[in-house]
């Protein structure tokens, strides 16, 4: 079978998923449908519908977009169907009931952001910087019951660096992850892909998950040491951001968000989450084993802005401190 002749359908959301339907297209494959989430209402009033990254590209396409609100409805189902796709490809698109994911005979594998079995869930990329980690990855598996936990096709290794925050590391994914599909999908199509069962992969390593995060999970905690607070910052910069509660004097908590720090190791007898400051070009946050100095930070209903200018309008009347 001739790549133009493959009938692909693809499943994704966020712009993570815009790069590898742009490979297909541009490399020809034949992409019969673009499944996408619904239009998500924007806008005080919600009266404003805003579009995905992906149905924006897709539409830029003259793609076919289909945007079933339930993925069991029968309706959507049938018209799935119809389609008569002979591979499907999920990229950070949500969890698909066996009705869909079974339905092509060449299958439907999924462009995970993780080296799996590591990091199952729906921030990935998010908790191997927040832990710490020195290597991530990209994984491509077909789909099965039990959410990311089929069998592996490909994998490729990516390093982390210290001074990587979420953005980079998903950018660097992201694009990786364009070239990963594209092979993946050449190998079904000539007959030559392989799999692994994730379990010949595990070590005595313990399973990390990556569960979806909220607000409060963006919380830090100062008690977490110098490298634990920067890499927990890194994780979550610059999108949702970690935060903490500024308390300056008898004033009320204000939230402050962090975007950047740089560690200090030092010995020193003040409490976790006192605030030092020169006033004019540092600011730091005791924490068990030593300092966090505050880069770029944002103070609720302000703009984001580095140490300098924050503390110009900064002004600690009494002990001042974060929880």
């Amino acid at each position: 079978m001739e790549k133009k002749d493959l009938r692909i359908i693809y499943m994704g959301t966020p712009e993570f998923a815009v790069e590898s339907l742009k490979r297909l297209v541009e490399g020809g494959y034949n992409v019969v449908a673009v499944i996408t989430m619904p239009d998500k209402p924007m806008g005080r009033h919600g009266s404003v519908l805003q579009p995905s990254p992906v149905k924006q590209y897709a539409v830029s396409q003259g793609l076919n977009v289909l945007q079933p609100e339930k993925l069991k409805d029968e309706a959507f189902v049938r018209e799935l169907r119809a389609l008569n796709a002979d591979l499907q490809i999920v990229v950070a698109f949500r969890m698909l009931p066996e009705v869909v994911w079974s339905m092509p005979p060449m299958g439907t594998f999924n462009l995970h952001a993780s080296l799996l079995p590591q990091y199952r869930g729906a921030a990935p990329i998010n908790w191997a910087v927040m832990n710490g980690d020195t290597e991530t990855g990209i994984t491509t598996f077909f789909l099965k019951h039990e959410i990311d936990t089929g069998e592996i096709i490909d994998q490729v290794r990516v390093p982390i660096a210290d001074t990587d925050n979420v953005e980079t590391v998903y950018n660097r994914l992201m694009h990786l992850g364009g070239d990963l599909v594209v092979k993946t999908v050449d190998a079904i199509l000539n007959g030559t892909v392989t799999t692994t069962p994730q379990e010949a992969l595990a070590t005595d390593e313990p399973l990390r998950p990556a569960p979806k995060i909220f607000k409060d999970t963006c919380r830090i905690d100062w008690s977490q040491g110098v490298k634990g607070v920067y890499d927990f910052v890194r994780g979550l910069s610059p999108y949702p951001a970690a935060w903490t509660e500024l308390n300056v004097g008898e004033t009320a908590p204000v939230v402050l968000k962090v975007y950047t720090t740089e560690k200090e190791f030092v010995r020193h007898e003040q409490a976790t989450g006192t605030l030092d400051t020169d006033g004019k070009t540092y600011l730091r946050v005791a924490v068990p084993d030593g300092y966090v100095r505050l880069s770029s930070l944002q103070l609720a209903g302000k703009k984001r802005m580095d140490v300098a200018d924050f503390l110009r309008g900064f002004h600690a009347a009494g002990q001042a401190s974060v929880h």
